[in-house]
């Protein structure tokens, strides 16, 4: 019988020291925001210096490359720790303990967003009345109800409720707090009435002064751009000009999200890429025609210190983001790579990116943002390679014109696509049903119309030669909206239900991923991809189960893997329903009944006591139990105390999950008494 190799995957041979450490120090950032305890910072250096040790001995030694690669990866895995940990340190601020209200808030409106119960404000706090400058958060996100009439960069009084950013209240929700805490928030809640304006000048620190100036500027560019584009897609256009997207219908906003075209809203690389790029060609021409440039220098690299130069002002007029810093992150290593004659796209290039990304923000690897953008550019950049070498392969040098460029941009749409299906249905537990065809048709418009068309208006806009570009830009975005809506009803109607993926099943999926970007061959590639994949889905299909929540909204909600969930109105809580199931249709109401019966599967949920809302209990009821068998039972004062409460089932029971503790994080403090 002959023994199975290993050999039989052949690695590719540009698997370099960045790529090893930056797979290593994503997997180890993950390690760090996922556990249940802060880990001990002694402790975590001492590994790390010992990992490092060991690492730069081998690299003395011939024949270890093997175990130069693991010790490589454990570098990248406690150093990814390390930067956490630094992190948490390093963003300390103050959170409210307890909920407040109303109180007398002063502050500067720093950003300006809609939501759906109204405008959200993010605040730099001034002053809170009743609070001392200890107790004080140094910003805070406030939901406007009414018609907002005042701009980022103004100082504003408003009479606001403050509550702590809120928790999960169930396992696998959207961790808020955790996000808030890095984002600096201290607070969020809602405006009573409608903020005024105040007389207080700007903050004395020069680091504020320069936040809020850019905020006014944003603002201006944003309102500009959104009268000159026409009332149709003005708010579109702002949005992708400024990253302001206040001035933006919540419809299109859902239609781009529902047809697949999302990505458009965010800063990110395919923006930052558009405009730098334009910029580089522009430049790179430009110094061609110039003979005494083009004869002792080479064009490219003064084109891109240009590129790089105006991919920093977006980013600064854009106001930073997460995306947008990724994104700049990713396109000044492409350009950096052009001044020293390096490849500009490569895996070497992808892993300095993610390498430096994760340094300066650890906390981005859990967002979808940073997992969705590099598994398509790493997916990408795999696809291209192996393409550029089968062509060499059969010899072809020349690219068929539009034919190529056909070619290209399905196969761009594909494997991004693919590559960042199994993130979106983590997160958001459903995809685009038409995201293809809907890319297929609108990336064309965005490409070849609305990107050059916002060239030529930065380009015109010192001369004044502007709004004829900024209107055709809005109505190529016009034809992208109607794109939008029209597959976003579609895929309404082809809505499938699908069960929660655990996270080891995301986890195997990154693995395929990374497989597909290093595995050389093509069936080795293959065959790595669909085994991780299939091995991802048997998980996926293993754990899924029947869960019960009960919210400190008061609500319960029951999950299935593959029904849409039911939302039961039980009693009239204070708290919040669970994120994932904020747009689910209320299907039965409880609370204006003595009593309750509810059918769940092979289990009985009976809700009594809901007439008096201290004595609610809901019991399930096994239907292969024996009558005399213990019922699991849960009461309502259990649920506000523990901020709502899950039971699955397990073995053909349901079981009560125990929630993690609090105190032990930074973001995740106990309540106040």
């Amino acid at each position: 019988m002959q023994r199975f190799s290993l050999s039989v995957l052949q690695l590719r041979g540009d698997i370099s020291a960045p790529l090893a450490f930056a797979i290593g120090m994503m997997a180890g950032t993950i390690w760090y925001f996922s556990v249940e305890f802060e880990p001990v910072m002694t402790a975590l250096a001492a590994s790390t210096a010992l990992v490092w040790a060991i690492t730069i001995w081998l690299r003395r030694l011939a024949g270890a490359a093997i175990y130069l690669t693991i010790c490589t990866v454990l570098c990248g895995a406690m150093s990814g720790a390390m930067v956490g940990g630094l992190a948490t340190q390093r963003v300390a601020h103050t959170t409210i303990a307890a909920p407040t209200g109303p109180v007398l808030l002063e502050g500067w409106v720093l950003a300006a967003q809609p939501g759906r119960s109204g405008v959200r404000l993010v605040m730099q706090v001034h002053a809170v009345e009743g609070l001392e400058a200890a107790e004080t958060p140094r910003k805070v996100r406030l939901t406007h109800v009414l018609s907002l009439q005042t701009e980022p960069g103004r100082f504003v009084r408003c009479w606001a409720m403050l509550r702590p950013p809120p928790q999960p209240v169930i396992p696998g929700d959207y961790d808020f707090a955790r996000q808030a805490w890095f984002s600096g928030l201290g607070a969020v809640g809602y405006v009573q009435g409608r903020c005024r304006g105040g007389a207080l000048g700007p903050p004395k620190s020069i680091r504020d002064r320069i936040g809020l100036q850019f905020g006014t500027w944003r603002r201006q560019l944003a309102r500009y751009v959104q009268d000159a584009a026409g009332a149709r897609a003005g708010g579109f256009a702002a949005a992708l000009a400024s990253g302001d997207r206040s001035f933006m219908r919540l419809d299109d906003q859902e239609a781009l999200r529902g047809s697949g075209l999302a990505h458009l809203l965010a800063i990110s690389g395919l923006h930052m890429g558009i405009v730098g790029g334009l910029v580089f060609l522009f430049l790179w021409r430009a110094c061609a025609l110039v003979e005494p440039i083009a004869l002792r220098w080479p064009v490219k690299k003064p084109a891109a210190i240009g590129a790089l130069l105006v991919c920093t002002a977006y980013l600064l007029i854009s106001g930073a983001g997460l995306s947008t810093q990724r994104a700049f992150i990713m396109s000044a290593v492409a350009f950096t790579a052009a001044i020293f004659d390096r490849t500009a796209l490569s895996l070497r290039s992808l892993s300095i990116a993610m390498i430096i990304i994760l340094a300066l923000a650890p906390w981005s690897v859990l967002t979808p943002g940073f997992q969705m953008s590099f598994a398509a550019t790493g997916g990408l950049i795999a696809t291209y390679e192996a393409w550029r070498r089968r062509r060499q392969e059969l010899r072809q040098t020349r690219r068929n014109g539009p034919v190529f460029w056909l070619k290209s941009l399905f196969v761009t749409s594909t494997v991004s696509g693919l590559a960042t299906t199994p993130f979106a249905l983590f997160h958001f537990e459903r995809i685009a049903g038409f995201g293809l065809p809907a890319n297929l048709l609108a990336m064309p418009i965005i490409s070849l119309l609305s990107a050059p068309l916002a060239g030529a208006a930065l380009l015109l806009a010192p001369f004044g030669g502007d709004a004829w570009a900024l209107r055709l830009f809005g109505a190529s975005l016009e034809a992208v909206l109607y794109i939008a809506h029209v597959f976003a009803d579609w895929g309404d109607h082809s809505a499938l239900r699908w069960p929660k993926m655990p996270g080891p099943s995301l986890a195997l999926f990154a693995l395929a991923i990374a497989a597909y970007a290093v595995v050389y061959g093509g069936w080795q590639k293959l065959l790595a991809v669909l085994a991780l994949s299939g091995l991802a889905i048997l998980v996926w299909t293993m754990m899924a189960t029947d869960r019960i929540h009960w919210a400190p909204s008061g609500e319960l909600f029951l999950e299935t893997p593959y029904m849409p969930v039911e939302r039961i109105e039980v009693v009239d809580g204070e708290g919040l329903a669970p994120l994932r199931f904020a747009n689910a249709p209320v299907t039965r109401v409880c609370k204006d009944q003595i009593a309750c019966t509810i059918g769940f599967g092979t289990a009985s949920i009976e809700v009594s006591g809901v007439a008096h809302v201290g004595t609610t209990n809901v019991s399930i009821i096994e239907a292969n139990a024996a009558e005399l068998a213990p019922r699991l039972s849960i009461s309502w004062p259990d649920v506000i105390a523990e901020n709502g409460i899950t039971l699955q089932r397990h073995g053909g029971r349901y079981e009560r999950l125990k929630k993690p503790d609090c105190g032990f994080r930074a973001w995740r403090p106990c309540p106040a008494e």
